[in-house]
């Protein structure tokens, strides 16, 4: 009775933000049925495993696993103080381990429920048995996760970041998309689950087979979750840290202030550099040598033939880099928006705070942009490097603004997931030359579509010739700006987002 309950507690507290379940079911739907498409071409232009149905079934699977992962972190990273103060009053811990696992599992199984939904009325007619088991079985495994950086990651910029590492690794590496048979893979939380729900013959099952190693997985993720959540739930002993009072002058100690608080934030500023390396590395590892056509602007539009080895990691980059740049620009306006109204009610100028916190987006954005530079440059030689390097850092700028616009609108949980949506959607699967020769139409409404139109220019032609796109880029910053800049003032006013 008494976990019964506690379950209806957190579900009816994640429920609080309406926004939360409209996302819950906007996000699983929209990956499964708008990129279920193009990453099954991906996949066959990546050497994956897989005809094009098979690889739309791990989709789903894909989609409930990142939306289950992002939610059990919350439930963790943010209860953490609350559950050991049930403890302590007398709840048994048990009970609450289950409540807090229950709760967990219950929107895993939300998210499940809906991408086979979405998978369903997208592919039609299609065996239900490995696709409904293999979608739960994602769900479980990625719980377990979101409850380990949770429990270990308490800052949400990390923790969000650090799952979206993982899953970019999962997804990559995994048997469908990834044509590599390195041994190291099969240690993917989710391997041998995309192989089997795909109905992939794998020789390294062994004698349980993938099915076996599958569940194997997701009975080890369950436990695990189990004495995760436990061990959040320990009484802490030692004495509580001091909290240190903002101070309250204007614009240089403010944003003194922001990136002080920021340095100190040492596994950030590693995700930032470590993040869009990958994105380029394992864009550039796993891409093998073939040709594809895309249109390029040099004099006039023509179509040019090349290597997709050559290019993929180039415009891979910037898909990393703007979703880390709006993870970093929603988290510095809700982390901050108690302290802004502090300090707005001390004396600081609400101009000073905005121009504060816009350049610590501005700051964090632009070093992940040096590090998919750097990284970039060892595997890509872009024929004009002051073009490539200026149409990525106004994509970052551009997605971090958006990052600050979402944070108020759709709080910590539906941010995060609205957050790696929309670049994902807009800049690798809208805007990506590797899917198709020129965007289509709706993505030329997309903010990405200036700024990628004039990265793809820089890569791979000597002259510029795409100085419309450059304008278009420019005033979709400006507008980001001005919207984030209006973001900012209005939490300063506006309530608490969950």
């Amino acid at each position: 009775m008494t976990v019964a309950l506690l379950v209806r507690r957190f579900l009816l507290d994640h429920a609080r933000n309406p926004v939360n379940i409209l996302v819950l079911v906007i996000v699983p739907t929209v990956f499964v049925l708008v990129a279920s498409g193009a990453l099954a071409d991906a996949a066959r232009l990546l050497g994956g495993a897989g005809n094009t149905t098979q690889m739309e079934t791990v989709t789903a699977g894909w989609a409930a696993g990142f939306v289950a992962a992002i939610g059990m972190y919350f439930q963790i990273a943010g209860n953490r103080a609350p559950d050991r103060r049930l403890v302590q009053s007398g709840l048994v811990r048990s009970k609450l381990v289950a409540a807090r696992l229950l709760a967990g599992l219950l929107l895993a199984l939300a998210a499940a429920t809906v991408a086979c939904l979405a998978l369903i009325a997208r592919v039609g007619a299609i065996d239900l048995w490995p696709v409904v088991t293999g979608t739960l079985m994602f769900a479980f495994i990625y719980v377990a996760i979101g409850a380990g950086v949770g429990a270990g990651v308490a800052n949400a910029v990390n923790g969000t970041v650090l799952i979206l590492f993982i899953w970019i690794l999962d997804v990559f590496f995994g048997p469908t998309l990834s044509a590599s048979t390195s041994a190291i893979t099969r240690l993917l939380p989710t391997h041998f689950v995309s192989a089997w729900m795909a109905g992939l013959r794998t020789d390294h099952g062994g004698v349980i087979g993938d099915l076996g190693w599958s569940l194997a997985w997701a009975v080890v993720a369950l436990t695990g979750s189990a004495l995760i959540v436990a061990n959040t739930m320990r009484i802490a002993t030692g004495k509580p840290r001091k909290s240190r009072q903002a101070p309250v002058f204007q614009l240089p100690t403010v944003l003194l202030q922001g990136i002080t608080s920021w340095r100190r934030n040492t596994v950030l500023w590693v995700l930032l550099v470590v993040v869009p390396a990958v994105f380029v590395l394992l864009s550039d590892a796993i891409t093998p040598p073939g040709r594809m056509t895309i249109l390029l602007k040099e004099g006039s539009t023509s179509a040019t033939i090349v290597d997709p080895a050559h290019i993929h990691a180039a415009t891979m980059a910037p898909s990393g880099v703007a979703a880390l740049a709006a993870l970093a620009g929603m988290f510095v306006v809700l982390d901050n928006c108690r302290a802004d109204r502090r300090l707005v009610t001390s004396g600081v100028s609400v101009r000073a705070l905005v121009t504060a916190r816009l350049s610590t987006v501005a700051i964090a954005a632009t070093l992940a942009t040096a590090s998919s530079l750097i990284f970039t440059f060892f595997v890509f030689d872009a024929h004009n490097w002051p073009v490539y390097a200026i149409a990525t850092w106004l994509l970052a700028l551009t997605y971090g603004c958006i990052g600050v616009i979402l944070g108020p609108i759709f709080g910590r949980v539906s941010g995060v997931l609205i957050a790696f949506l929309i670049p994902f959607l807009d800049l690798g699967i809208g805007q990506s030359p590797m899917l198709r020769p020129q965007p289509e139409s709706w993505a030329q409404w997309l903010p990405g579509y200036g700024g990628m139109r004039t990265l793809i220019d820089g890569a791979l032609t000597q002259g510029f010739d795409e100085g419309l796109s450059l304008l278009i880029a420019a005033a979709w910053l400006l507008v980001a700006v001005v919207a984030s800049a209006w973001a900012i003032t209005a939490s300063v006013h506006g309530q608490r987002h969950d």
